[in-house]
């Protein structure tokens, strides 16, 4: 006999003869239902309301409560039979990002099977709904295929291609037993210091959603085909309303002011066209629109997107966005649920806010009838998704564990596609396409790093770091694209070895691909739109001089100043975060394909960062971009910069992220992005004021850590805390000089967040080096380090 696992309808059945069904489970813990001892099914609305009638407080409650699988076993699952889980950008099976695919379709059939446990009473049972942040592919899983990110998309201007891209990563989600992506994000950025740019299609709304709308489509199917949310397809979710691209200075979580109408105008723009295709639920946006938090907004989730927008699907929230609303923590927030949330998204603190809700149902804080509508929602998508009838545990299902279908031949020829469309030639002074034979030197620490090409929410959360192209098995960087085609056309390509000297007559072109190191959220905010790392711009001057005709290849997550190298380069192309189909870059720069893009950002003239949103102050135009018919010469830019030539920020670690030209290494061990283990010291993410903004990190006996950044003045101030006070002494030097601050922490212990000022006063020649070391184990959290003048100030702690 087959076997499935307890559907809701089943259990209902089983209500009056709990024993006999859970007596076709030996040896197996998936309940069994014959088909005889199902009755007259329910169907549709009646079906979902008739659950809902049945289920306890504390079932409904669960409904609404999203974990992360980092904070909860199948057990938990099982005992209080939560609604939905997702996966963090870090977070994976085991507690290991960097799982194996097929574990994670273990423990998506773990879940599953916990979360169909025959209940008591005949109280029906809910399968388990999980969602992940597939927002360029299914690029969490190693080895899925990993498109461009959507500001290169948006520079297709192909719907149609977009909607390829989303069947594709619907597939190979289905394959590791998800059902649901939190994407596609359909900010309207304005502002492209904000660190999320990339995740935007464009500053233009109407393209935006266009390109929102197409990625639903390929996502979902379209509303009324047959193959609607059915195989090949999972649920989207609209993100997040709305305003995320719209806050003051471009900083994330932050504040959206203005006239309502005008702002939705720009920024809500979107959502009906997502609504018309169909979307299965829309996110919550972190940031405030007047100064009133949107997961708290009542007027503008409930009277605006349920009201005038029409839309009628699941409201969930983003990651502990609830504890933001004025007057909420993480686990106490009924304004939330009464604004018009219907899941919380709360990772790790799920089990406090779980009981806090259930009181505030039973003392009617919250009307029983609010949380019934909520759980309906959740249920209606459930049944959308044919959760309610298949009855099938994520393994069993049609593209599950099939692994040929991840990163397979056919997603990566479209990621290819896109890839090339998603290029926009800025300028050609006649050397491009690249002539066939020719001889050509690539150079660049970006042209053989899959990780830096794929960008942020690759792998891990962040993306780069400690990730290698080993991470990003059957992916193709893009020196092996160049490579490749410089063979097919009869010459050679060569990769200049890194800190290597361009020499006369070394090669007839020179392509040196240099860009942003990988980012994701906050993380990646800048205050301003200068680029300053010269290892391209060094690069593409040492070439010049040399007579040696130069390709620049930028990778970026947003337009950037970039005067100086345009000057220095006989072609410019603006290639994006490509993803994991380097070859794409490589079809452009040869010919094979014509240069389609346009520009779906204005590209600024000034280097200050103030927003740039059409013509003026626009170097390069919105829906700019070079063909191949001509030629084109531009007139020599001004790279004089005031931004630059005053220097860059004494901040070494903030927001989560070490700044430019800071690093972190311990017994000679690099930390990239501070993150990770290396000589006996574990760096971990750490949430304080929001996701993984600072850091727990874990000495072992007798190691250390080894700061080295700018000069930024003659102190350091560094914020931390200090849960357990160290077993054993704890050295700080710098300049020479070394500090006992052992004692300093033993009484900073349980005291929360503190700061620590070390200047000449206590270490003498204080320079910009400075090394904490453990000599036993201990354990301390920092969340800022920063260079800062402090003359005449005494240390303190």
């Amino acid at each position: 006999m087959k076997r499935f696992a307890l559907s809701p309808l089943a259990a209902l059945a089983c209500g009056t003869m709990l024993t006999a069904c859970s007596a076709n489970v030996s040896g197996d813990t998936r309940p069994v239902v014959s088909a005889s001892s199902v009755e007259a099914p329910l169907t549709g609305e009646a079906r979902i309301a008739d659950l809902v009638s049945r289920m306890s407080l504390e079932r409904k409650v669960a409904q609404l409560i999203m974990p992360d699988i980092g904070s909860i076993t199948p057990e938990d699952v099982a005992k209080y039979r939560f609604g939905t889980v997702l996966n963090g950008g870090n977070s994976g099976p085991n507690n290991n990002d960097l799982a194996p695919a097929p574990e994670w379709l273990e423990l998506a059939d773990a879940y599953w099977d916990a979360s169909v446990q025959p209940l008591p009473d005949g109280e029906p049972i809910i399968p388990v709904l999980w969602g992940t942040d597939a927002v360029h592919g299914h690029a969490n899983i190693i080895g899925a295929t990993v498109f461009p990110h959507n500001i290169g998309l948006g520079a297709t201007g192909d719907t149609d291609l977009i909607r390829r891209i989303g069947h594709a990563t619907a597939i190979e989600i289905e394959a590791t037993g998800i059902e649901w992506t939190f994407a596609p994000t359909v900010a309207v950025a304005r502002d492209d210091r904000w660190g999320r740019t990339y995740e935007s299609y464009s500053e233009d709304p109407a393209l935006v959603s266009a390109m929102g709308a197409a990625m639903i489509e390929g996502l979902q199917g379209r509303p009324g085909d047959p193959d609607f949310l059915g195989e090949g397809r999972v649920a989207a979710t609209a993100k997040h309303f709305f305003g995320d691209g719209g806050t003051e200075q471009g900083v994330d979580q932050g504040d959206v002011n203005g006239d309502l109408a005008e702002l939705m105008a720009i920024h809500a723009a979107p959502y009906p066209a997502a609504i018309e295709a169909g979307v299965a639920s829309v996110m919550a946006s972190f940031n405030s629109i007047n100064g009133s938090k949107m997961h708290g907004n009542g007027p503008l989730l409930n009277d605006e997107l349920r009201g005038n927008l029409g839309f009628e699907g699941l409201v969930v929230g983003d990651w502990n966005g609830h504890g933001q609303v004025k007057g909420c923590t993480n686990t106490d927030c009924p304004q939330a649920l009464l604004a018009g949330l219907d899941v919380y998204m709360v990772p790790e603190d799920w089990k406090g806010l779980y009981e806090t809700l259930i009181a505030q149902v039973k003392d009617g804080t919250i009307p029983m009838e609010r949380l019934d509508e909520a759980v309906l929602r959740v249920l209606r998508m459930k049944d959308q998704l044919g959760m309610f009838s298949t009855e099938v545990r994520p393994s069993e299902r049609a593209n599950a564990g099939k692994w040929d279908l991840l990163g397979s031949d056919a997603h990566r020829s479209v990621a290819r596609e896109a890839v090339a469309k998603s290029l926009v030639l800025l300028k050609n002074s006649g050397v491009l396409p690249l002539k066939e034979g020719a001889n050509i030197v690539v150079a660049g620490t970006a042209a053989d790093n899959i990780p830096q090409q794929a960008g942020g929410w690759s792998v891990t959360w962040q993306g780069g770091g400690e990730l290698t192209a080993e991470h990003f098995p059957g992916a193709t960087s893009i020196f092996a694209g160049i490579s490749e085609a410089a063979k097919a056309s009869g010459g050679n390509a060569t990769l200049l070895a890194e800190g290597g000297v361009p020499t006369a007559g070394a090669a007839d072109v020179a392509i040196v691909v240099f860009g942003e190191k990988p980012y994701a959220e906050f993380v990646g905010d800048r205050k301003d739109m200068v680029f300053r790392d010269e290892e391209g711009l060094k690069l593409l001057r040492a070439y010049r001089e040399q007579g040696i005709k130069t390709v620049a290849v930028f990778l970026s997550g947003r337009p950037m100043w970039m005067n100086r190298e345009i000057n220095a380069a006989d072609a410019f192309v603006a290639a994006w975060l490509p993803g994991s189909e380097g070859a794409g870059v490589a079809d452009v720069l040869f010919g094979s394909r014509a240069p389609t893009g346009r520009l779906s950002f204005s590209w600024p003239m000034a280097c200050d960062g103030n927003p740039v949103n059409g013509p003026q102050g626009s170097l390069f135009p919105f829906g700019f971009g070079l063909d191949y018919g001509a030629a084109s010469e531009i007139a020599y830019l001004d790279e004089t910069c005031a931004v630059l030539t005053a220097g860059g920020s004494s901040q070494w670690f903030a927001a989560g992220r070490l700044t430019e030209r800071v690093k972190v290494l311990s017994k000679g061990n690099e930390l990239p992005d501070f993150r990770g283990s290396a000589g006996g010291v574990v760096v971990r993410g750490l949430d304080r004021n929001a996701q993984e903004d600072a850091r727990a990190i874990a000495f072992g006996p007798g190691t250390a850590l080894d700061f080295s950044g700018p000069q930024g003045g003659n102190a350091y101030r560094i914020e931390y805390q200090v849960a357990q006070r160290p077993a054993g002494p704890v050295v700080l030097s710098s300049g020479g000089s070394t500090l006992d601050i052992t004692q300093n922490l033993s009484v900073a212990e349980g005291k929360g967040w503190r700061e620590m000022l070390l200047t000449e006063e206590c270490l003498a020649g204080l320079s910009n080096a400075l090394t904490i070391r453990s000599e036993a184990p201990f354990k301390i959290q920092i969340a800022s380090i920063a260079m800062e003048d402090a003359e005449g100030t005494q240390c303190s702690f």
